[in-house]
């Protein structure tokens, strides 16, 4: 899962903020320095979702702006992927919202 959750970011802040042209956003680039496999490893362990939805809505946000919002169809898409994980109240409840959400923004790439 912390796999997941760190390449939900990744992909995020490349939609965000990766440039044609510029060098690709790594996951050892300085902009994912929150948002790192240990990190989240961590959370998970200790059962904090609170604090991995905050996160990911961060990242969420970032990529729903690049999308062009919810007046784009493909903002409205992320933002409905989006309310399942945003609703989770267990690490297991989060899973299956996260994997859709991370097959979605592959396809957007």
């Amino acid at each position: 899962m912390e796999t997941s959750l760190e390449t939900v970011a990744l992909f995020s802040l490349k939609l965000a903020y990766e440039e044609e042209g510029l060098s690709p956003i790594l996951r050892d680039d300085m902009v994912m320095g929150d948002y790192q496999k240990d990190i989240f490893e961590l959370l998970v362990r200790r059962g904090d979702v609170e604090t991995i939805q905050f996160k990911m809505n961060e990242c969420l946000g970032l990529a729903m702006d690049a999308l062009g919002g919810v007046e784009k169809p493909l903002g409205r898409e992320l933002q409905k992927l989006s309310e399942d994980f945003r609703q989770a109240r267990s690490i297991d409840q989060l899973k299956n919202p996260l994997l859709l959400i991370l097959d979605y923004l592959k396809d957007s790439q």
